[in-house]
């Protein structure tokens, strides 16, 4: 089972910003659809924002424009840029790495909450 080791979460007030980062082996993170999903309390795990190994990016329209994934393949991380943060955005953070060719793998991390105050 691959690790992947999240970091960054925290406390802040709305209107701030946290960056949120997962770091995997070098192979995992270029080989992977690597992802951002969050739960808030009581509802389901959403998408975030995800990037494919190509470079292709996807947000959830309630984080576009504020927030941004970005992969670095030298540090071997993927980091989630969160700007203009809002009460809403308040959930555990999952950091997800998925491969549909083989070997197919779906990997999660153990999440990070992200609180933000209103």
């Amino acid at each position: 089972q691959e690790q992947l080791r999240e970091s960054g979460g925290g406390f802040v007030q709305a209107g701030g910003s946290l960056r949120l980062s997962c770091a995997a082996s070098h192979s995992i993170i270029v080989n992977s659809k690597m992802a951002w999903y969050r739960q808030a309390p009581g509802k389901e795990r959403v998408l975030v924002a995800d990037i494919t190994s190509g470079g292709r990016t996807i947000y959830a329209d309630s984080v576009k424009g504020r927030f941004t994934i970005s992969r670095d393949n030298a540090k071997d991380t993927v980091d989630l840029q969160m700007n203009s943060l809002k009460s809403e955005d308040t959930a555990v953070y999952y950091c997800n790495a998925q491969r549909i060719m083989t070997p197919r793998y779906d990997y999660w991390g153990q999440g990070t909450q992200v609180t933000v105050s209103s």
